[in-house]
């Protein structure tokens, strides 16, 4: 096949939409109709104890009658407090909306009725500890890393550097809000349950494990999910209970949470602050880097990835894509009276990065060095490279990605019109660079050296040709929206030279698909997409056996190309779908010992690959106001081979998009006193259309080979660059000012409030 006959590389529709155009997508609130209705009672104060509970209700009380356990989130380090998670809160309430009971009516409206009947006694304390039956203290991680030399290295430093930024809380605030539809069936005695999740396997395991019964009577279906971005990888003590109420009840029971309570009671993130010196010669150059790192982790650790996710990842990952040798980082993740946190679209990266690049800029404008050229000195350049905390780099364009993106964006024409607006007293405009590495498709190589109590990692595939010559690929990832049925479906084609139509990819059934670890962390590609690469491998080796045989030919010489396999060098062939049906239905002419039919497995398990990115962002600021409106954005990213083109430019501006929200919109808020003040769509603000501008996208394509394909991932590189480019942009608009802003969100009360600081007080 030439290049052009390949289907990797093309930006072929997408095969999951049709469905969803029409309108016929299946979702967890499809399932739900004509169920019972689950509908939980929650705390309406940050912390105090349990005096009583009455009403038409189920509390904790009936689940440890029950038996049912509660969730354990481990992590085996000497710095991590275990802390075990009851399903519904027992004695006390730890944050405003933590489940205490739940009811259960016919409709939607009779449970919300129920709820209103069920009165709660809570008596708001004094009590600083968030857990003080398991620990005297709040920290509950605390971990550092210091490579050698390194306080003799920062010592020999021309310039101390430092910026301390603070990132403030988010939600994923995914369009459709968890939930799940779970059916008992009294014939079979299992449990069905359809729940808007990242990771079917795991919570098919949790329910078992949790309510003691066989893992076989729990099947797991995760149908069309309307965005995760990571609030759906933990387990959620709520589906759990819903589960255990089906059980209970032998019968069916929903729960869709409304938007309240996702903002207020789903997993909230990046709560942190970091401060970061840097220790550079007169020159430019990065020695040494120290960091100190704070995380709000919230009220309770999260299954399976533990409160650990955000302070480790922050530690481990800190130099990013520089290459400087020295490094110190103390970490330390604290609980709070606050909604617990997980993964969300990035984990820390985003923090990471807009440290670093506020370093890098600061440390510009110091040193007056251009900030392009500041970040060319350090930026690593030899491959494979292996950063001060041992993480290996794969072969990567960190330089080349910053010089497409300047030459792509005209640095001089912006800088003209920014000194021509400034003289007129226009708006500010600023412009802002980005840089970046993203740890992608790591499996347990990796998930090993965290110390969790599960160790992810991992990826299966099933995978059968039927007598037609169709394929099923059954996959354990679960994809919610990503496009990986279509660029799965691409790699298969091409491996057996057969159309993408005639492929279908299984996912999101326990039932139907083997063990994974669901989709997060910019994996499937790279680890589901690597065993699809080798079963597809291994099926055409097959479909060569019995194409040799019926062409009395040798298996090696066999070539496959646009649906027929053909002797090499010869005319002399049969089609694919002809070899399928003898391998089901004739297996009489084929030689003695071939296995009946046409089925392979594959997993797959790699280290992980870096992907790379520039973004540059300019801004457009009213002094009147400090409203902060992004003006362009430009993307140059290196995800390695492009299996699909279209869908990995849709993933990069869905990413920035996150991240410009990151950096100038959504901030989840609370009082002094503990209480949210974001509890609807009126307070929290998530961007529209019309506040992104178009998103210039440039492709390199770096081939590694530390992924079977050649691709890399990127699913989070849109989050993790955004806001660090967003937050030097304005800090340039503002640099006439000797202004930056070293906080995010920068909205237009802090920009404003930055401003005023010029002005006298006005």
């Amino acid at each position: 096949m030439t290049m052009t006959d390949l289907w990797v590389g093309r930006s072929i529709r997408r095969v999951e939409d049709p469905a969803l155009v029409r309108g016929e997508g299946h979702y967890v609130g499809d399932a739900a109709l004509g169920m019972e209705t689950a509908r939980f009672v929650r705390s309406t104060i940050p912390f105090g104890v349990i005096r009583s509970i009455d009403g038409p209700c189920y509390t904790i009380a009936d689940l440890d009658a029950a038996g049912v356990g509660e969730i354990e989130a481990v992590l085996h380090r000497p710095d991590f407090v275990n802390v075990r998670q009851p399903l519904l809160a027992r004695d006390r309430v730890r944050f405003v909306g933590e489940p205490l009971a739940v009811v259960v009516g016919r409709s939607p409206e009779e449970a919300e009725d129920l709820a209103e009947q069920v009165v709660v006694e809570l008596d708001p304390d004094d009590e600083p500890l968030v857990h003080p039956d398991d620990s005297d203290t709040n920290k509950v991680i605390e971990a550092q890393l210091a490579t050698e030399d390194f306080e003799q290295v920062l010592d020999q430093a021309d310039h101390l550097i430092e910026v301390v930024l603070t990132s403030h809380r988010q939600a994923a605030l995914p369009l459709e809000t968890r939930g799940a539809a779970i059916e008992f069936n009294r014939r079979t005695g299992r449990l069905t349950i359809q729940a808007s999740t990242q990771a079917p396997h795991i919570v098919r395991t949790a329910v078992a494990d949790l309510l003691q019964i066989p893992e076989a009577d729990v099947q797991v279906v995760a149908p069309d999910v309307g965005g995760g971005f990571g609030q759906k990888l933990p387990l959620a003590r709520e589906d759990i209970v819903v589960a255990w109420l089906a059980w209970q009840r032998r019968g069916s029971v929903a729960w869709i949470e409304d938007r309240s309570e996702n903002l207020t009671s789903s997993w909230h993130s990046r709560d942190q602050v970091y401060r970061v010196k840097g220790g550079f010669t007169s020159d430019g150059e990065l020695l040494a880097i120290d960091a100190e790192i704070s995380c709000d982790v919230g009220a309770w650790s999260c299954y399976p990835v533990t409160w650990g996710v955000e302070p480790l990842m922050a530690m481990g990952e800190m130099s990013g894509p520089y290459k400087v040798a020295h490094y110190r980082a103390r970490t330390r993740g604290e609980s709070s009276f606050r909604c617990p946190m997980a993964p969300y679209r990035g984990v820390s990266r985003p923090v990471i990065t807009a440290s670093l690049e506020r370093l890098m800029d600061t440390a510009a404008r110091r040193l007056q060095i251009d900030p392009v050229e500041i970040r060319r000195r350090n930026l690593v350049t030899v491959f494979p490279h292996t950063s001060a905390t041992g993480v290996a780099h794969d072969a990567g364009t960190y330089v080349e990605s910053l010089d497409a993106a300047v030459e792509h964006f005209d640095l001089d024409e912006f800088r003209s019109r920014q000194t021509e607006a400034r003289n007129s007293g226009g708006p500010l405009l600023g412009v802002g660079i980005s840089t970046f590495a993203e740890r992608t498709g790591y499996g347990t190589p990796v998930f090993a050296t965290r110390a969790m109590g599960v160790t992810l990692g991992y990826e299966k595939v099933t995978m059968t040709m039927d007598p037609s010559g169709y394929v099923e690929a059954a996959i354990g990832a679960s994809p919610h929206g990503q496009g990986l049925e279509t660029t799965l479906a691409q790699v298969i084609a091409d491996q057996l030279a057969i159309d993408v139509s005639q492929i279908r990819i299984v996912h999101g059934d326990t039932d139907r698909t083997p063990y994974g670890w669901g989709t997060f962390a910019s994996r499937s590609m790279v680890i589901a997409g690597g065993a699809v690469h080798i079963a597809s491998g291994r099926m055409r080796d097959r479909l060569a056996q019995v194409a040799g045989a019926v062409l009395e030919a040798n298996a090696d010489d066999i070539v496959f190309a646009a649906g027929r396999a053909t002797v090499a060098g010869t005319d002399v062939g049969v089609p694919i779908a002809d070899l399928a049906r003898i391998a089901h239905h004739h297996t009489e002419r084929l030689e003695p010992g071939t296995p009946a039919g046409l089925s392979e497995e594959a997993s797959y398990d790699p280290g992980g690959t870096f992907s790379n990115a520039c973004h540059i962002a300019e801004v457009e600021i009213d002094q009147e106001t400090g409203a902060t409106t992004v003006t362009r954005f430009v993307v140059v990213e290196d995800a390695g081979r492009l299996i699909n083109p279209m869908i990995v430019d849709g993933q990069i501006r869905g990413g920035v998009t996150q991240g410009i929200a990151n950096a100038l919109f959504e901030e989840i808020v609370y009082d002094e006193d503990e209480n949210i003040l974001t509890a609807t769509l009126m307070d929290y603000l998530p961007p529209t259309a019309a506040e992104i501008p178009d998103i210039e996208i440039r492709h390199l394509e770096t081939i590694t080979d530390a992924t079977i394909t050649g691709a890399k991932g990127l699913g989070e590189g849109g989050t993790i660059g955004a806001p660090a480019a967003v937050l030097n942009a304005i800090s340039d608009a503002l640099a006439h000012l000797d202004l930056a802003i070293d906080e995010m969100p920068a909205t237009p009360e802090r920009v404003r409030a930055l401003i005023r600081t010029k002005e006298g007080g006005r």
